[in-house]
């Protein structure tokens, strides 16, 4: 089964992420920060990471940073999902490592259609 880690500091955003994930067949691990999300990789990596842009502790960029720095093996699929949708953001985020970027709100065909496009769907 595919591993997901859903990783935002709003509770909400994690549980409808969750019942999404598992309604396509994701075992999915949560963090509330990019810190927390950071620690969890480096004990096991996820098929995919599922990433908000704005959080406490550590941000999204900061996490993806970290991330690549650490080489974590096998390397996950991250996609970023925020409200932040100008073009400048969107290219940091795919120059910085993120494989593809879903605007907040999303619902079901949406994740699963991003998630098909990093061959993880």
């Amino acid at each position: 089964m595919k591993t997901c880690l859903v990783v935002d500091d709003s509770k909400v955003i994690r549980k409808v992420a969750r019942h999404i994930l598992e309604t396509l067949d994701f075992t999915v691990r949560e963090a509330a920060d990019g810190r927390e999300a950071l620690d969890a990789c480096l004990v096991a990596a996820p098929d995919v990471v599922l990433l908000d842009w704005n959080m406490p502790v550590m941000s999204g960029m900061d996490f993806l940073r970290a991330l690549r720095e650490a080489d974590v093996r096998p390397r996950p699929r991250v996609v970023f999902c925020t409200t932040e949708n100008g073009m400048a953001h969107i290219r940091a985020a795919i120059e910085a490592g993120a494989d593809e970027y879903i605007m907040k709100p999303f619902d079901r065909d949406t994740l699963e259609s991003k998630l098909q496009i990093v061959g993880m769907a």
